[in-house]
């Protein structure tokens, strides 16, 4: 499972850094790019969790997800309303279509897990996931983000996901103890 996470992990991180033409930098985009990013990333998390309600009995796996969906939908409900008071709409760019393609595989590879091969692979992907885009907003996204409501935005949605990205941490280093 730990190669599993650092492939995962990797595989990421060049989609969200490496793997685009020089064209395509995460720190060339603008706010309505990175906001397009930031609600794809959100609602790739809500269907993860939502299939882990749909597969897990682990109770700790369920608690989880229903945090994910409930914290992640609220982060977007508060996106959604800054925009609309900004009178704006995101942009749609080639890091959010790489995160939807990545997602797609996924969630088609843990849709074919049960039990315990499920709840530690879930896990893995949380951790992974928070990891790469907690980093990527850290130190690319709010560093180059130029309106202050969106900014403040971000940054307080980072302090929520790295409490995620603790949980996930906890949820893993439990699971691999069994």
């Amino acid at each position: 499972m730990k190669i599993t996470t650092a492939i995962l992990a990797l595989s990421l991180m060049a989609g969200l850094n490496g793997s685009v033409q020089a064209t395509e930098s995460p720190a060339e985009l603008n706010d309505l790019q990175i906001a397009h990013v930031a609600y794809t990333a959100d609602n790739i998390d809500i269907r993860y969790a939502h299939l882990a309600l749909a597969l897990t009995n682990d109770p700790a796996i369920r608690s989880f997800a229903q945090t994910m969906i409930r914290d992640h939908s609220a982060v977007n409900e508060q996106a959604l309303a800054l925009l609309k008071k900004l009178e704006a709409q995101p942009q749609d760019n080639f890091l959010s279509q790489q995160l939807n393609t990545k997602a797609e595989g996924l969630i088609n590879e843990m849709s074919q897990l049960r039990g315990a091969e499920f709840d530690k692979f879930y896990a893995a992907n949380e951790l992974a996931y928070h990891k790469a885009v907690n980093e990527l907003v850290e130190f690319t996204f709010l560093p180059n983000i130029e309106h202050p409501e969106v900014k403040t935005l971000f940054e307080a949605g980072l302090k929520i996901f790295k409490v995620h990205q603790g949980h996930a941490e906890h949820m893993v280093d439990k699971l691999n103890a069994r």
